[in-house]
């Protein structure tokens, strides 16, 4: 039976400044990021400079943040930060919500793109294949924290862990490390093997919103649900419903992809 090896979530200390696991998994997602972003451009994707790409960086840190915490709040927890409303503001000890980073990214991206005069979608086009990798370096924050552990699974499973966290000592799914395989590491080489090739706009998109949603509706199966707002349970979890219009609209932008294509041809 394998235990949590239970991390000590801080990495390393300055003085009285303490630099946590989860924050630097947030600063390698950045980075690694520019460091994709920098190698489409070399490899001939010429829609936006080097300069372009840091600008777009700094709108998309603000986007993941702010969207991911107030994503959390609302969508998640919002009892708890009615009666803690400081606790919001308190990002270094985890809890983002994907989906709220995402809208948060979508609207940072929608006003750096009216800013520079670039077609939104083009944008999102662009980024979306930088983005799994750093997605899956927030889940093994998540796994570093003890944090979002799994659904009670057959003792007899070979990775089945014990979380101390979750208080029972029952055989849990590692289902941090479920989203890192799927919504990480396969995403990304999806993603990054379609965007080679020129597609029509909206496709790399769409595929991006179909991709994710899917593969987080399949591991919220594994995963402890999540209360919904105000603390009510669902059928499928938070994390599903949430994830249902994004594959909707991620085929609906795949279809208009390609028919304005083929009408243009």
């Amino acid at each position: 039976m394998l235990f949590h090896p239970q991390f000590d979530p801080i990495a390393f200390s300055l003085g009285p400044l303490s630099v946590r696991w989860y924050g630097l998994m947030y600063l390698l997602a950045f980075v690694q990021f520019i460091w994709l972003g920098r190698l489409r451009i070399k490899r001939g994707n010429t829609l936006l400079s080097v300069e372009q790409l840091d600008d777009l960086l700094f709108y998309g840190m603000l986007g993941v943040i702010i969207g991911g915490r107030l994503g959390q709040v609302i969508f998640y927890e919002p009892a708890y930060f009615l009666s803690h409303p400081l606790e919001i503001f308190a990002i270094w000890k985890g809890g983002m919500s994907f989906h709220g980073g995402f809208l948060g990214v979508l609207f940072a991206m929608m006003l750096w793109a009216r800013k520079a005069r670039f077609n939104w979608l083009d944008i999102t086009d662009f980024i979306v294949p930088l983005v799994p990798l750093g997605l899956a370096a927030g889940r093994v924050g998540n796994f570093i924290n003890g944090e979002l552990w799994g659904r009670v699974a057959d003792a007899t499973l070979p990775w089945a862990m014990i979380f101390p966290q979750a208080g029972d000592l029952q055989p849990r799914h590692p289902s941090q490390l479920y989203h890192v395989a799927l919504e990480g590491i396969a995403l990304f080489v999806i993603l990054w093997l379609f965007s080679r090739r020129p597609r029509p706009r909206r496709a790399v998109s769409g595929l991006f919103l179909i991709g994710y949603g899917t593969f987080r509706f399949i591991t919220e199966f594994f995963r402890e649900p999540d209360h919904g707002i105000f603390g009510q349970s669902y059928a499928i979890s938070m994390g599903q419903w949430l994830s249902l219009p994004m594959i909707v609209i991620g085929i609906a932008l795949i279809i208009h992809a390609y028919r304005t294509e083929e009408n243009s041809a």
